[in-house]
């Protein structure tokens, strides 16, 4: 999974929205709490930002260069596929430069 330690040179910001108590937003949650640390260890100074708030659904956004921003929905989604819709945006990121 290399490409977890690309986040800071293809984003700028990673958005994380959730419910903190729905079951649509569960696997968000989880992803979360298994995931934030190591993203973070490899990215220290990319803002990965969670935002809470009650009854939203779960969303991943990035933001790239020139305030370009892209979103995907993460409801009904497992663990992995979380994992694979961010692995997207980073390719996303990584395509915008070229």
């Amino acid at each position: 999974m290399a490409w977890r330690g690309s986040l800071s040179r293809n984003l700028k910001e990673l958005r994380i929205l959730l419910c903190q108590s729905s079951p649509s937003s569960a696997t968000t949650r989880t992803f979360v709490e298994n995931n934030y640390k190591d993203l973070k260890k490899l990215n220290p100074k990319l803002p990965i930002l969670i935002r809470e708030a009650s009854g939203i659904e779960p969303q991943l956004w990035a933001r790239y260069d020139l305030g370009v921003e892209r979103g995907v929905r993460l409801e009904g989604l497992t663990e992995q596929q979380i994992s694979k819709a961010l692995q997207d945006l980073v390719k996303v990121g990584d395509s915008l430069k070229a």
